[in-house]
């Protein structure tokens, strides 16, 4: 929700200071009238349009708000950079990111003959890791073997590899690899 909010606060910060730019830009280029420009800043200062400067007011404030949002993101640390895995050990604790744990599952994966183009999701549950693989077949091999040879394959490395237990690998075949039959042509 808070990641939300920042994406919207930094559209509305962008947008004001795009406006903002624009015409400081057409002001340098005297593309502004310098009687129209001196008339607004007189009223504004006269105070005889007092909803013009209220809003002047209240848009200022709003942005003074957003940018001391943004330097306070800006300075804060953050701890959530690299989701992991964190274990305890009699040694000490051990974080092992979620990234090394994908790059295991498609090492694993690749291993496997009749398999292409793969990509992995992993998410933590209570019961262990769950691995989702999405993978192209080469349509030579069955697609059952070749999915529980994968989920075997990467299960037992994952688990051998950073001692933490799989509880599921989801294998997802795409599509198979199209191959190019050509007919010569005899003339």
């Amino acid at each position: 929700m808070i990641r939300v909010l920042d994406k919207l606060l930094l559209f509305l910060y962008s947008l004001a200071i795009g406006a903002l730019s624009v015409f400081a830009f057409c002001t340098g280029f005297n593309w502004v009238p310098e009687k129209g420009f001196k008339d607004f800043i007189t009223t504004l200062y006269n105070g005889e349009m007092e909803w013009m400067r209220v809003t002047v007011i209240v848009v200022s404030v709003v942005i003074f708000l957003i940018s001391l949002r943004f330097f306070y993101v800006s300075l804060r640390r953050s701890n959530a950079s690299s989701p992991s895995i964190d274990q305890r050990t009699e040694y000490g604790d051990i974080r092992i990111s979620l990234e090394t744990v994908e790059n295991l599952a498609l090492k694993a994966a690749a291993r496997q003959r009749g398999v292409k183009d793969l990509r992995a999701r992993i998410r933590i549950s209570e019961a262990g890791i769950e691995i989702t693989l999405r993978a192209i077949a080469d349509g030579e091999s069955p697609i059952p073997t070749l999915t529980e040879d994968i989920q075997r394959t990467v299960k037992s490395h994952v688990e051998e590899i950073t001692g933490i237990p799989v509880a599921t690998v989801s294998v997802y075949v795409a599509n198979i690899i199209q191959t190019a039959n050509y007919k010569s042509r005899v003339e």
